[in-house]
């Protein structure tokens, strides 16, 4: 899907430069991916301290019984 975008020519350069992309699609590209699993990693991270676990559970137990 073609898409117009004004994107300040500096910044994209220097995001290429240092993604070591070679066109300007590619550093777009890898820069929306990086976004998006920055993001969901963000809400990953809000989950820490609200989930109940058992102290008792042993990870190395449960694969001993496979």
């Amino acid at each position: 899907m073609p898409t117009n975008l004004a994107i300040d020519d500096r910044l994209l350069e220097e995001a290429r430069r240092v993604g070591g992309q070679r066109t300007k699609k590619a550093t777009v590209t890898d820069a929306l991916a990086e976004y998006i699993q920055r993001r969901k990693q963000a809400k990953i991270l809000k989950l820490f301290g609200t989930i109940d676990f058992d102290p008792k559970y042993s990870y190395k137990k449960q694969r001993r019984k496979k």
